[in-house]
């Protein structure tokens, strides 16, 4: 079985940077990807955040680009599912639905995936109105009204973001009390474009050929109603792909721990982007991890010459 100088597991927008920098670097990166790359980034239907594209890019788009930069510079791309990693002799082995990889140095850019609520519209409004980043897709709804579901930090720091932008919020949370630190819940009530619709479990979204409305229950009177909207943003947590790593390396909540150089607790593995335990997560931060990554697993490998 041949010994891979750096394996890159996820095609997003870390791994890619990653094989950009490393293929640069001349250790032939192979980069596995489960579907097809550019990860989350790639169902954005537009960004306007990422320097350099002063008109915004389509996120596939964008993908597409940095897939084909890294391939010029000869990183390979293989379509394979991790589902198992060990480390033996120095030497790691990637256990793979087309069978086992070897390699001197791993960088896991796996990504974390929204949770969904699971109601009929969510899916099929996907970039259409639903969305599960403020930050990234809050400008198309300037002057609009727009629901938050969720009762966490996400939640209400986003709903109160949003206010920045919107006409107004409809904050709509399935209890009565949130987990939310304090001082944020205090910033929220204060907020005067913020409704809050509390006890309240979102049942459908619903629309054309957009979202034009959510479909809501109380749960302690069983009562529904309808609330126009022009989008919904969805925070009931994420979910990093990180399964595949149980019982190797030691995880927080499921995100991998890193320092600075995005090295990890076990020597020669690195970690990038949306799954690494960090407070933002955008493309222009999971392309900055994926390049320190593939610097970082470089001098890895030149000290262990």
């Amino acid at each position: 079985m041949e010994t891979r100088e750096l394996v890159i597991i996820g095609g997003g927008p870390a791994g890619l940077a990653a094989a950009i920098y490393g293929a640069r670097a001349a250790l032939n990166p192979l980069v596995l990807e489960r579907g097809v790359p550019g990860g989350q980034a790639a169902t954005t239907e537009w960004i306007e955040n990422y320097p350099g594209f002063e008109d915004g890019i389509g996120g596939f788009e964008l993908m597409v680009h940095m897939q084909r930069q890294a391939e010029k510079f000869g990183a390979e791309f293989k379509n394979a599912d991790v589902t198992g990693i060990k480390k033996e002799n120095g030497v790691f082995i990637l256990n793979t639905s087309t069978g086992e990889i070897a390699a001197k140095t791993v960088i896991i850019a796996t990504g974390a995936e929204p949770k969904e609520l699971g109601v009929p519209g969510e899916r099929e409004f996907r970039g259409r109105g639903v969305s599960y980043c403020a930050t990234c897709d809050g400008n198309f709804f300037r002057g609009k009204t727009v629901a938050v579901v969720g009762g966490g930090d996400s939640a209400l720091e986003e709903a109160i973001y949003l206010t920045k932008l919107v006409e107004k919020v409809y904050l709509i949370h399935r209890r009565d009390g949130f987990r939310a630190a304090k001082v944020i819940q205090e910033r929220a009530k204060a907020n005067p474009k913020i409704e809050f619709v509390l006890n309240t479990v979102v049942e459908e979204i619903a629309g054309e050929r957009k979202v034009e409305k959510v479909i809501v229950k109380n749960v302690q009177t069983g009562e529904k109603s309808e609330i126009p909207v022009d989008g919904v943003f969805i925070y009931v947590g994420l979910k990093p792909n990180t399964a595949f790593l149980e019982g190797f390396l030691e995880l927080e909540n499921g995100y991998i721990k890193t320092d600075e150089n995005m090295a990890t607790a076990i020597p020669g593995l690195f970690a990038a982007g949306d799954v690494r335990l960090k407070d933002l997560r955008q493309v222009v931060t999971a392309v900055a991890d994926g390049a320190q990554a593939a610097v970082s697993a470089e001098k890895y490998l030149e000290g262990n010459k």
